[in-house]
């Protein structure tokens, strides 16, 4: 068998996961770079590059120049790709065994949410999102406090923001939702007040004044552009930019962190307010429970719970009170 028809045959059995698109390209992505670094070595063109190439040797190899100029997180991730991509050869007989476990991988570590930094930074941007700027070409202050407000208190990713329709709402005045299509179209809903609701109506409102035809139903995007059209990914990271930087706190956030820091801020304070693991996860869709443990561990609210329960500090109040006095 040939790579080609090897991953045409991996990704059609892969259908029944239904995997993202994002998560598709990915693989692809993936699976494509290593097969050309071994067709390059093996002086055989891709097209032609018969799966019993993948040796033990020819994958160090490969994956050894690929660390070259990926980061580690790229070259984890690539692994596992490569492992699932041989483990089905196995399965489909065209491979006698898979040689990732003579491939060397990163060691994982545990990543540091990152959240903004700043006890009151996401109130501040809030308000100052709120202010329309008579210095911006076409300011529309109502749909940028609606989208920040919603990423900060619902933790939802950029990619189920950008595909929020307005159905997505639902419920009565005090038990509305928003239901959310996350990874792998897995479906869910976070509960939402009635504060966030009055934001994206009042939005909403400017929106048919700003497009007198448009016509709202259960399936419109929910946040278009300033042309009317959906909300894509660059129009959500320049909105989300440009917000910080009019607020003052654009050198609140971590490098590399922008709209997903919003995620983050939110689950870090779920953390800080006493929220379980097990609550954070299905909050915001995780996986698994050691992704929403992670949030739990940065702030260290359980240690100190735990910390501060010792018997010992009841005397220890009371002569502190006594100091005090």
């Amino acid at each position: 068998m040939k790579f080609p028809d090897a991953t045409k045959e991996f990704f059609a059995a892969r259908r029944v996961k239904k995997d993202s698109p994002h998560t598709t390209a990915a693989y692809r992505r993936d699976l494509d770079a290593i097969a050309a670094l071994v067709a390059d070595a093996s002086a055989i063109g891709v097209d032609e590059l018969p799966v019993d190439q993948f040796t033990a040797r020819t994958l160090r190899a490969a994956f050894g120049t690929f660390a070259d100029t990926h980061a580690k997180a790229s070259i984890g991730r690539c692994w596992s790709t490569w492992n699932q991509f041989l483990n089905f050869l196995v399965g489909e007989g065209a491979l006698a065994g898979n040689a990732m476990a003579a491939v060397g991988r990163p060691r994982e570590s545990k990543r540091a949410p990152k959240p903004l930094v700043g006890e009151q930074t996401p109130e501040t941007l809030l308000r100052s999102a709120a202010v329309a700027r008579t210095n911006a070409r076409n300011p529309w202050p109502e749909r940028d406090v609606a989208v920040l407000a919603t990423l900060l208190v619902t933790g939802i990713r950029s990619t189920e923001l950008l595909s929020l329709q307005c159905g997505s709402l639902s419920g009565r005045s005090g038990e509305q939702r928003l239901h959310v299509l996350g990874k792998g179209d897995k479906p869910r809903s976070v509960p939402v007040e009635d504060s966030l609701v009055a934001l994206i109506d009042s939005y909403l409102a400017t929106r048919k004044a700003r497009f007198p035809s448009w016509r709202r139903s259960p399936r419109s995007p929910l946040f278009v552009d300033l042309h009317g059209e959906p909300l894509r990914r660059g129009g959500l990271r320049y909105l989300v930019d440009t917000a910080m930087r009019q607020a003052g706190v654009g050198d609140q956030r971590h490098p590399g962190a922008l709209v997903h820091a919003m995620r983050h801020t939110f689950a870090t304070r779920l953390a800080e307010d006493g929220a379980s693991a097990t609550e954070i996860m299905k909050l915001l869709g995780h996986a698994s429970l050691n992704t929403s443990q992670v949030y739990i561990d940065a702030t260290a609210v359980e240690r100190r719970l735990s910390a501060s329960a010792n018997r010992t500090y009841g005397v220890v109040r009371t002569l502190g009170s006594g100091a005090q006095e």
